[in-house]
């Protein structure tokens, strides 16, 4: 992987351009892989708009870039409540 702090260029399709919309992420794991299934969910059912399969090692910078990104957009833009669950299902998935 490229260091940071030097630029590199990133090619993106123009379907992938699109983007998908995502209501629900549901996450599984192995000891050698995360998976992560965003949904769009839509009751009584929901689509698997995107999976993304990585290593334990770069989702825990993920997790630590989300974290830090979620951090800057409040201090610019103020607290974000916090979205509920599915209907009565209150854990994290």
């Amino acid at each position: 992987m490229p260091p940071t702090d030097e630029p590199f260029n990133i090619k993106i399709e123009d379907e992938e351009l699109k983007g998908r919309y995502s209501n629900l992420l549901r996450i599984l794991h192995t000891q050698e892989e995360f998976i992560l299934d965003f949904v769009n969910l839509v009751p009584p059912q929901g689509i698997v708009a995107a999976r993304v399969i990585t290593s334990p090692g770069h989702l825990k910078r993920i997790v630590r870039a989300l974290a830090t990104n979620l951090e800057r957009y409040e201090q610019t833009f103020g607290p974000i409540p916090e979205a509920p669950g599915p209907e009565g299902d209150d854990n994290v998935h």
